[in-house]
């Protein structure tokens, strides 16, 4: 009886930790911003900059990656920013590491922002929007 007992309550914490460990990989995987890229390191050790990191705490790695700790079984990271995809061919997009942000910009003159103007037009893919 007791090492049915103790096989049960083995059974029942591994349970528990896969569960903690899919729901803290569906919470990683929704992120605001559900276009951004995730990757998962298997094995990889729950440590950054020095820092050890236990099951479920996260940090924010020097290239902008969210990263969480799974703990026994590896490293879940996901792109902190959107990056844009419909924006005219006379603007581009910047990225700035100290913020982790990205801005559209006007190709001409990188420090204004990339907006709707008499001069350009906006619209999907280059194309004008149509008239009210």
């Amino acid at each position: 009886p007791s090492s049915t007992t103790a096989m049960a309550m083995r059974a029942q914490k591994m349970a528990c930790t896969w569960g903690r460990l899919c729901l803290l990989l569906s919470l990683l995987l929704q992120l605001p911003g559900s276009q951004a890229k995730c990757y998962f390191q298997a094995k990889a050790p729950c440590e950054y900059e020095g820092k050890q990191f236990s099951l479920g705490e996260s940090w924010l790695s020097t290239n902008c990656l969210l990263c969480t700790c799974l703990h026994p079984i590896g490293v879940g990271c996901c792109e902190t920013t959107q990056h844009p995809i419909d924006f005219p061919d006379w603007c581009e997009a910047h990225y700035d590491t100290q913020t982790c942000q990205i801005s559209v910009v006007q190709k001409a003159n990188p420090s204004l922002p990339c907006v709707k103007s008499v001069e350009h037009e906006w619209g999907s893919a280059g194309t004008p929007e149509p008239l009210s």
